[in-house]
């Protein structure tokens, strides 16, 4: 006798995820796009200026990472709720935060995996040129110290940033979405400005 496969089973089958090819393919060409443009800007930076603002791009890149960290975690936890309100009193960036929300996995999928990790890399490439600048007259027990140090610190930094960062993420993910929102709207509104400044 031929056994029937239970409808739960079947059911669980129909409703697997799917891959969104679309999607996965749109998110490689932007991480090989942003990674090109990082890594050129930041060694074209580093080439150019001091000791001291190099250091400055460094914690920057480390900076833009945790920031996008925060954004990605708190539009996983953020509720929808208070931006209906927002809309129904006619804010335009109430939209924009419905929006990011109801596209939480692939905003956070942006946030926290792409710019995320594309400025953990460019970051510890980054610090390798700093420490290479740095340790020219170093002997070389003390070059590997600096080397090490260096990096340990950046790892550190962002490590602990995004840690803090999550928490207030948590705690704060309204005001949050409601701040990217706002800017979102505005950088919309801005080419739209420029669109229609030279298509007149």
């Amino acid at each position: 006798m031929e056994l029937k496969e239970p409808d739960s089973k079947k059911q669980r089958k129909d409703n697997g995820a799917k891959v969104d090819v679309k999607w996965v393919g749109m998110i490689f060409g932007v991480t090989i796009l942003i990674s090109v443009c990082f890594s050129f800007l930041s060694e074209t930076l580093l080439e150019r200026v001091g000791t001291g603002l190099a250091f400055v791009v460094l914690f920057s890149i480390v900076l833009v990472g945790i920031l996008f960290d925060i954004i990605g975690v708190s539009v996983t936890t953020a509720s929808e709720q208070p931006f209906h309100s927002m809309a129904a009193r006619n804010l335009p960036e109430a939209k924009e935060a419905i929006r990011l929300i109801r596209s939480a996995p692939k905003v956070s999928s942006f946030c926290n995996d792409v710019v995320g990790d594309i400025c953990g890399v460019v970051s510890g490439s980054a610090s390798a040129v700093i420490a290479a600048a740095v340790i020219r007259n170093f002997e070389p027990t003390a070059a590997s110290i600096f080397k090490l140090f260096l990096s340990a610190l950046v790892a550190a930094l962002t490590v602990g940033g995004k840690a803090v960062g999550k928490a207030f993420a948590i705690n704060a993910s309204t005001p949050i979405i409601h701040f990217a929102a706002k800017l979102i709207y505005r950088v919309k509104a801005f080419f739209r400005w420029l669109r229609g400044l030279f298509g007149k």
